[in-house]
C-alpha cells in the first residue's frame, strides 16, 4: 500500500490552524518540524526555565500523510482558502511506498564507538566489543542515541575526564545517555533533567536497561545542589536563558560542559559563560562545538 505526503513550509502564524485544518480534510496523521533545524536560526519551543515558551517553530515544515486516492491538492487548496492563506505556501506531493518502519528506523542505529573503551549499543543490537564499556540505548522519542556530533564530544569529555566519584547534572537530559555514561565510567551519582516528560521516561528506562541508578526530572520536579559535574547538551538559545542557573549548579572548582552549539556561536557562549568558568578553547566536530571549564 502506498500513500502521499504532503510536505508545507508554513509560518508560525497559521502553522497549527492548517494542521487542523488538514486533519478536518481526511489527513491520516499531520506532523511539524523546525524548518531551520540545524541552523543558526534553530528555536527550542519547549519551556526553558527563565525563557518565554512558544507553541511552534517560526518557521514550521508541515507534514501530512493521505490515503494513495486522495485529492491532496484540492484538499491543500480548500485548507488555504478557509484559512485566507495566500498565495499558496511553498510545499510539494510526494508517494510514500509501503516500508517496515520499524526494521528501516532501526537500521539507521548500529553501534557507534565513542572512544576505545566506550560503545554505544542500540538494545536491539549484539555488543560489537563485550569487554567495553557499553550502554544499552533505546532512544524512544528523545534525542540523544550518539549518532550527533554533540552527543559524541559530550561522551568523548566524560569518557576523558571521569576520575571517578563525582556528582553529575546532565541538564537536558533527552535519552539519558550523558548521565547513563558518567555513571557507567565511574561517577558516585548522576541526575538528569529535562522539560519533555517523554525524554524523562525514555531516561528512566535506559537507566534501567544498563542496570544504573540514574534519577531524572522535569525541572519543576526537582531541587538542584551543587554538582562536580554539569553536563548540558542542548541549543543555544535555552543555553544563553540558563546560565546562571548552570552556574549556581556548579561547585566552585567544579566544571561544565556545554554543546548544542554552532561553531560560529562558540564565541558568543564562551562571553557570557565566562563570567563564572574559567573556558578552554572548544572542541569542534562537523561544524558543532563542545566548550568545557571550570567553575572560579
Amino acid at each position: 500500500m502506498a500513500w502521499l505526503n504532503l510536505s508545507i513550509r508554513a509560518e508560525a502564524s497559521y502553522a497549527e490552524a492548517l494542521s487542523e485544518a488538514l486533519l478536518e480534510q481526511g489527513a491520516l496523521s499531520v506532523d511539524m518540524l523546525d524548518a531551520d533545524a540545524d541552523t543558526p536560526d534553530e528555536q527550542a519551543i519547549f519551556g526553558e526555565p527563565g525563557e518565554p515558551t512558544s507553541a511552534v517553530w517560526q518557521h514550521n515544515l508541515v507534514n501530512a500523510l493521505f490515503e494513495s486516492d486522495a485529492d491532496v491538492a484540492g484538499a491543500f487548496k480548500t485548507c488555504c482558502g478557509a484559512l485566507n492563506i495566500s498565495p499558496l505556501p511553498e510545499h510539494r506531493i510526494e508517494s510514500l511506498e509501503e516500508s517496515d518502519w520499524v526494521r528501516l528506523t532501526q537500521a539507521q542505529f548500529d553501534p557507534i564507538r565513542i572512544s576505545q573503551r566506550l560503545w554505544i549499543v542500540p538494545t536491539w543490537h549484539t555488543p560489537s566489543d563485550p569487554s567495553a564499556i557499553n550502554i544499552a540505548l533505546d532512544p524512544g522519542l528523545a534525542f540523544g542515541t550518539g549518532s550527533h556530533p554533540t552527543t559524541r564530544l559530550c561522551l568523548r569529555w566524560l569518557d576523558n575526564n571521569l576520575a571517578g566519584g563525582e556528582s553529575v547534572l546532565d541538564y537536558g537530559c533527552g535519552s539519558g545517555i550523558l548521565a547513563i555514561a558518567a555513571l557507567k565510567l565511574g561517577a558516585a551519582s548522576a541526575i538528569g533533567v529535562d522539560v519533555d516528560t517523554q525524554a524523562v521516561q525514555a531516561s528512566h528506562d535506559n537507566a534501567l536497561a544498563n542496570q544504573v541508578q540514574g534519577n531524572f526530572y522535569l525541572p519543576d520536579g526537582v531541587s538542584l545542589t551543587q554538582y562536580d559535574v554539569v553536563v548540558a547538551n542542548i541549543l543555544t538559545n535555552p543555553l544563553r536563558a540558563l546560565a546562571p542557573l548552570l552556574a549556581s549548579a556548579t561547585k566552585t572548582g567544579g566544571r561544565i560542559v556545554l554543546s548544542g552549539i554552532l561553531a560560529e556561536q562558540a564565541d558568543e557562549v564562551m562571553r557570557i559563560y565566562g563570567q563564572w568558568f574559567n573556558l578552554v578553547p572548544a572542541t569542534i566536530e562537523d561544524g558543532w562545538c563542545c566548550l568545557s571549564g571550570s567553575k572560579k
